[in-house]
């Protein structure tokens, strides 16, 4: 009843009350007075009782803002994401939600209503594989002499100066990796610079995202780094004497032995080379083990967040889970000097939302429109994306020219289509995260708007991100440098109880899920959908029932987050369970034959045939013949060169 009403009804009670004693003494007389008295008198107190009802509930909710002011500042508007008005920023009217399962979204918001009234939580809060803890971080550890040659620190043979380009995840890669050749070449680095994209139109350098010191002295003893070219060098034309390289000068994930061949020279001949790019310049296998395990140190302990970031990253996360929960290690290595304060004991964490899931979602304009798939916004959907394409990728539509068509339907099957926030809402109730689950959304701006988030948001209202946790004048000084605001998503997903990706060739969601693989153990899960899969269980959005569907993602997802040790040729940075990034429990060293097994990289077949057969082996992983071979030294660049293999059978 609006306050209106309220006030309208009362005064009509009034004057009906005011009235009866002489309508009653008119016609009834002094017996009928009584009962009006009586009547009046019955009024009054139920009218008290429920004064004193409206007061309590007023006082309950005046005491629960107040809380929430204190734990949340004003900027924490779940609002501004669950559409408290019909408009957006500009005045527009928005969008009707776009929606693809309407039958699927209804059974999960029954499922989820079911939930709120039972007390067990998603198993997917923690990681059940046990062999997750049997991996230990220790590439931060020296490596045993003659475990690979290939590689100096002195950097006697000149400088090597990178100029990375891409976002914040790109240049991590990139900087890993020049830390990577300038070993192998024995060359001194520059501390690598990155170039301004149009895209990202973010003017950062290195030290405005990664403490420099600590960089430097981290790789000391590793590799030679110093901030600047000496004076001799720095009115050099790179490109005039030949020491620039750019990425078509060298192949996509080149190998150790092309660097040797194609760049040496270059650097012994006029002192420095100049990578220019520099994306993905440097393949994972084979590579020697002291050069893949530089490249661990560097990324999970050498880059450090300078301490702004990791102050705001700090106030993110308290204010998500808003009271400070328990601090692990992921917490300490990014957030540095600026941890929350410990709780004080058992009970401030129970009273308090500890626990919050990251949200990595895929979904920005262009990558919908480069997928060429089609998200159930009909005819002008389709002509928005057909001239997006036109004037961002014309080398795709020359490309398409020219090749067989595929549909829409087809690409989907394929799983070539990006995850919707539908989507990633049905993922999310069919794995049992319930209604009240707290969800940090990363990344850019979502394509479509509030018209794509309005199914996501109407199964998990409580939705936040940096712009609402922080306020203005806190998330001020990183406005305009994208790459800062990539830093902060990456902390609070690395640190995240769960952390869920919709994209796994992201390069932010393989930097994350690497980290907490890393430091998290079997403590830091990560969600990885399979589209393809996916796409099928969802096909059967028409029929299927709503335990159907949630037996068939659970068992997707589970699938999904196995402890796997590194495959051959996999990034280190997305999988770096393996020998040279981290330590093995010793119980593992039983399923893999000894040291020196193998007598080089040259094995021949029959060699490793006849030690398959005593192990009683039916087939030769390329995981297992890698890690032997790295444990057998690498002598010489020649032999380096015979080490490629894969998996065969006897």
């Amino acid at each position: 009843m609006s306050g209106c009403e309220n006030h309208w009804n009362k005064a009509m009670q009034m004057h009906g009350f005011k009235n009866e004693p002489s309508k009653f003494g008119a016609f009834k007389g002094v017996s009928a007075g009584r009962r009006t008295w009586s009547f009046r008198r019955h009024v009054k107190n139920i009218g008290f009782v429920f004064l004193w009802m409206g007061f309590f509930i007023i006082f309950d909710e005046f005491m629960v803002s107040v809380f929430d002011a204190v734990n949340l500042p004003q900027c924490f508007k779940t609002s501004q994401i669950k559409l408290a008005k019909d408009r957006n920023a500009s005045g527009e009217v928005e969008k009707p939600a776009v929606k693809m399962y309407d039958r699927l979204l209804h059974m999960a918001s029954t499922a989820l209503t079911e939930k709120e009234f039972k007390q067990e939580s998603s198993s997917f809060w923690e990681k059940p594989q046990r062999q997750a803890s049997l991996w230990k971080p220790c590439a931060d550890k020296k490596v045993p002499t003659g475990s690979g040659k290939l590689g100096n620190s002195r950097g006697d043979n000149g400088y090597i100066l990178v100029s990375a380009n891409g976002g914040l995840n790109q240049q991590r890669v990139a900087i890993c990796n020049a830390v990577a050749v300038a070993s192998l070449l024995n060359a001194t680095l520059i501390l690598p610079r990155f170039l301004y994209s149009n895209v990202w139109k973010d003017p950062s350098q290195f030290g405005h995202i990664y403490q420099e010191k600590y960089f430097i002295k981290t790789l000391e003893g590793d590799v030679n780094i110093v901030k600047e070219l000496p004076p001799h060098l720095r009115s050099l034309d790179f490109e005039a004497i030949g020491s620039q390289i750019t990425d078509a000068d060298i192949a996509k994930e080149a190998k150790p032995v092309d660097y040797i061949s194609g760049v040496l020279p270059i650097l012994k001949r006029n002192g420095i080379v100049h990578f220019l790019g520099f994306g993905n310049r440097l393949g994972f296998d084979p590579v020697p083990f002291n050069l893949q395990r530089l490249r661990c140190k560097c990324n999970f302990h050498a880059l450090k967040f300078i301490p702004k970031i990791q102050r705001a990253g700090s106030l993110l996360v308290k204010r998500i889970r808003k009271y400070d929960a328990s601090q692990n290690i992921l917490d300490k290595q990014l957030l540095g000097n600026f941890l929350p304060a410990p709780p004080l004991g058992r009970h401030d964490i129970a009273k308090g939302r500890s626990k919050y899931l990251a949200l990595h979602l895929r979904f920005e304009e262009d990558m919908v429109a480069y997928s060429r798939c089609e998200f159930g916004g009909g005819k002008d959907e389709r002509k928005e994306l057909q001239a997006y394409r036109e004037v961002h990728f014309p080398l795709l539509m020359e490309r398409l020219k020219k090749t067989k068509y595929v549909s829409p339907a087809e690409l989907r099957k394929l799983g070539r289509c990006p995850l919707t926030p539908e989507e990633a809402a049905l993922v999310l109730a069919g794995l049992g995260f319930k209604r009240d689950t707290f969800i940090y959304l990363a990344g850019s701006d979502i394509y479509g708007g509030m018209s794509r988030m309005r199914p996501l948001t109407g199964l998990y209202p409580n939705l936040v991100t940096k712009e609402t946790l922080l306020t203005p004048s806190e998330l001020s000084p990183f406005r305009n440098f994208s790459s800062q605001l990539a830093a902060l998503d990456f902390i609070v997903c690395a640190t995240a109880d769960v952390f869920a990706m919709t994209d796994s060739g992201s390069q932010l969601s393989s930097l994350v899920s690497g980290f907490r693989t890393y430091y998290g153990g079997e403590h830091a899960p990560t969600l990885r959908p399979g589209k393809k899969r996916l796409a099928a269980i969802l096909s059967g959005n028409a029929t299927i029932r709503w335990k159907t569907f949630e037996y068939k993602v659970k068992k997707l997802i589970e699938e999904g987050q196995m402890a796997q040790v590194r495959r051959f040729g996999r990034s280190i940075y997305r999988q770096p369970r393996c020998p040279e990034c981290m330590c093995r429990s010793p119980s593992l060293s039983q399923f893999m034959p000894a040291r020196n097994s193998f007598n080089s990289f040259s094995s021949s077949r029959q060699e490793i045939c006849t030690w398959q057969k005593g192990q009683g082996k039916k087939h030769v992983s390329a995981e297992l013949l890698r890690i032997r071979a790295q444990e057998n030294n690498f002598n010489d660049l020649s032999s380096y060169s015979l080490a490629t293999f894969g998996p065969f059978g006897c």
